[in-house]
């Protein structure tokens, strides 16, 4: 291995991690006058991807504990965004309400703003080969949605 090898990895890894930390602040941002966290919007978002997941299914999804989400969908349960219905035996599953799918889809075009604004610097071919780079890095069964 080369001597600048690590440090050139570490360096993108810092890279990787400043552009997610500029996304999440600029979403936090923009969602902000809707009354939704950038948590609130990925747990609606997947919610509405997966209709009635579990607690835990969730916290897998948003990159949570079982215990964070399980506040975070106190949280927006309470705010009428989600409602709990009841599955097989004794599972609760969670279900995005009218007035969270609403959010969600406005709330979806602020992240999408932000999204197109970051990556608009790169042509489509770059945009493809950054999606190939990462989808290789993230490996076969890591999902990317």
């Amino acid at each position: 291995m080369a001597r600048g090898t690590i440090h050139d990895a570490a360096r993108l890894g810092l890279a990787v991690k400043r552009l997610q930390v500029r996304h999440h602040r600029a979403m936090e941002g923009r969602l902000a006058p809707l009354g939704l966290s950038v948590a609130q919007w990925d747990a609606l978002r997947h919610l509405h991807a997966h209709p009635e997941a579990s607690l835990h299914e969730l916290a897998v999804l948003t990159f949570q504990t079982d215990q964070s989400m399980g506040t975070l969908a106190a949280r927006m349960v309470a705010r009428g965004l989600v409602e709990r219905v009841s599955g097989p035996g004794r599972a609760v599953r969670h279900r995005i309400t009218a007035t969270g799918e609403h959010l969600r889809t406005e709330a979806q075009k602020e992240v999408d703003a932000v999204l197109d604004a970051s990556f608009d610097v790169l042509d489509d071919a770059d945009r493809e080969r950054l999606g190939d780079l990462l989808a290789s890095l993230l490996g076969p069964d890591m999902p990317t949605g």
